[in-house]
């Protein structure tokens, strides 16, 4: 152990020996070998209430990242040292592998991997590959999927499986008969049938004709590994004759997916074109914008909340026949009375899907795109697609609830909730037409009762507080958690500020205007009259960190205290 702590630094060990620290806090520093780093982060903690050594080790490793982390499983912590990447250890507990402390050169290395990746998939003939870390919910809109031919299992593949089949199966057989399988069986079944299922899931085998005309994604999974989506073929690549049949809608209202800068649309054959979606652009705000005055919301992040609120109210319109009805109604009447109104509707009802063009990364894993994935695929299962006449004697045999249901459904991917940027010059929405839309989108959330905290959109710092300034940070925190709690923060730098706030604001429910339902926000408004002057006499009753009251005036400190 002596050898170990050699790596705190010599005035926090002095502190141990005075008693000042206790064996476990002074332990947690060894995680990080910067000396200088260790005493900033003493000197933040000291006066807190919470001085436990976890916290001391999240503090230490905040700007790193862990080797559990998708991005490190692919390129390997081995790849990452070789490339000069330095780790930091726990000394004294487990630590899953450590944290990389370099998180740009991970970057660097996951790009240059999947690039390669892309390299060598391009080798297969493929028309157009898009690379990219995170694909985005609905990528493959637009897009006409392949259909080919799993490819059969070799000699040594089935022999592995049917061996497998037959352990899976002795095992079974030992233990029928039995309320549950032993704890080391059931784990051995479980390896067994990933085993299998690894080997049963079969690529698919595509024609040479089609594969020239044709693209892939590539990408990684939630574990690290490498995912490639092969098949897919934009409208622009369709043969001659079929182009029309494929892509009529699609290119008459423009609203195809632009997936990357560098298509080739020149003809086949003229070589693989690799493209990378890259990040998403951010809207981050310079910690010195701050002027005090309340900005309206960048636009950009205006787009990625309404893309959250447009899927949410999609998922609830699909499980609500009767508003979905009302919607349609409304479209109809409007379209037949009234034949100047279909500009600005919050509903498509041709239906054309609606594509989200700008979205933030954690869109496609929402509790609403899960939602709305999984009945899609329910109504897929059933439906006799292909054949109209087969299509039509299915529907006619449907009850009226089911009919109902999928009438929902079906319209609920034409819900267009999206804030768009106005063009003054005729070509998309006009100002008055988005507006019409976010009113009548309004009236259909009012209908479904959405509500966006249980759809679940956070107030993180990757989705809001740290895309604006200062000052709608501290709204955040005032409405939410009242102005003493919000004046606390107010000393603090941007980054900060959005870390802290993002704690305080976890499961309160708080939402941006823009996900607000205006009706219970009026009548919020009324019931809340009066409460405000009691908000501002004390702050809220929070556990906040000693470090947010480290440079404010010592009687405010005091009051924090005291609570």
């Amino acid at each position: 152990m002596p050898l170990k702590l050699a790596a705190v630094a010599p005035a926090l060990l002095e502190l141990y020996a005075e008693d000042e620290m206790t064996l476990e806090q002074l332990m947690a520093f060894t995680v990080n070998p910067d000396h200088e780093r260790q005493v900033q982060v003493w000197e933040a903690i000291k006066s807190s209430w919470n001085k436990e050594s976890y916290q001391i080790r999240r503090m230490l490793t905040e700007t790193s990242v862990r080797a559990s982390d998708r991005r490190a499983v692919f390129v390997g912590v081995e790849a990452y040292e070789a490339a000069g990447g330095t780790m930091l250890h726990d000394l004294f507990q487990g630590d899953d592998g450590g944290w990389l402390e370099d998180p740009a050169l991970l970057d660097r290395l996951v790009s240059e991997k999947l690039q390669a990746e892309a390299e060598a998939i391009a080798t297969e003939g493929w028309k157009w590959i898009e690379v990219s870390l995170d694909l985005p919910y609905g990528y493959s809109h637009g897009l006409r999927r392949l259909s080919g031919d799993p490819a059969p299992m070799t000699d040594d593949e089935g022999a592995a499986h049917a061996k497998l089949l037959a352990e899976c199966r002795a095992l079974e057989e030992q233990y029928e008969g039995q309320d549950e399988f032993p704890e080391e069986i059931d784990a051995r079944l479980g390896e067994l049938e990933v085993a299998m299922e690894k080997l049963e899931a079969r690529p698919l085998i595509f024609d040479d004709e089609e594969i020239a005309r044709a693209g892939a994604f590539v990408t990684l999974d939630r574990y690290g590994e490498l995912a490639v989506y092969r098949g897919f073929v934009r409208p622009e690549d369709e043969p001659r004759e079929d182009a029309d049949v494929h892509s009529g809608e699609q290119a008459a209202d423009g609203q195809g997916v632009e997936l990357s800068a560098g298509s080739n649309v020149d003809g086949i054959g003229h070589g693989t074109v690799i493209t990378s979606a890259g990040q998403a652009l951010g809207a981050n705000v310079p910690d010195d914008e701050d002027d005090g005055a309340l900005k309206p919301l960048p636009e950009r992040l205006i787009m990625e909340l309404t893309a959250h609120r447009t899927l949410a109210l999609r998922e609830a319109v699909g499980r609500s026949p009767d508003v979905a009805l009302t919607l349609l109604l409304l479209k109809l009447v409007n379209d037949t009375f009234r034949t100047s109104s279909s500009a600005g509707s919050c509903l498509e009802a041709s239906v054309r899907h609606v594509y989200m063009s700008a979205q933030a990364s954690d869109l496609k894993d929402s509790v609403v795109a899960k939602l709305v994935d999984d009945r899609h695929a329910e109504w897929e299962t059933d439906l006799p697609l292909g054949d109209d006449a087969a299509l039509w004697d299915y529907l006619t045999s449907l009850d009226q609830v089911s009919r109902l249901s999928l009438l929902a459904h079906c319209l609920s991917f034409g819900i267009n909730a999206l804030h768009e940027k106005v063009n003054p010059y005729g070509v998309g929405i006009s100002a008055s037409g988005l507006t019409r839309r976010m009113t009548q989108s309004d009236l259909v959330a009012q209908a479904v009762e959405l509500d966006m905290v249980e759809a679940g959109w956070k107030p993180t710092a990757d989705t809001y507080l740290n895309r604006v300034p200062k000052v709608r940070i501290l709204e955040a925190v005032r409405e939410a958690k009242g102005e003493g709690t919000a004046q606390l923060l107010d000393h603090l730098k941007k980054g900060e500020m959005a870390t802290e706030a993002e704690r305080l604001l976890k499961g309160s429910g708080w939402l941006p205007e823009v996900l607000r339902r205006h009706d219970l926000e009026a009548l919020d408004g009324v019931e809340g009259q009066g409460a405000s002057d009691s908000d501002t006499e004390q702050a809220e009753d929070v556990d906040l960190p000693a470090f947010l009251t480290a440079d404010l005036p010592s009687n405010e400190a005091s009051m924090m205290a005291a609570e």
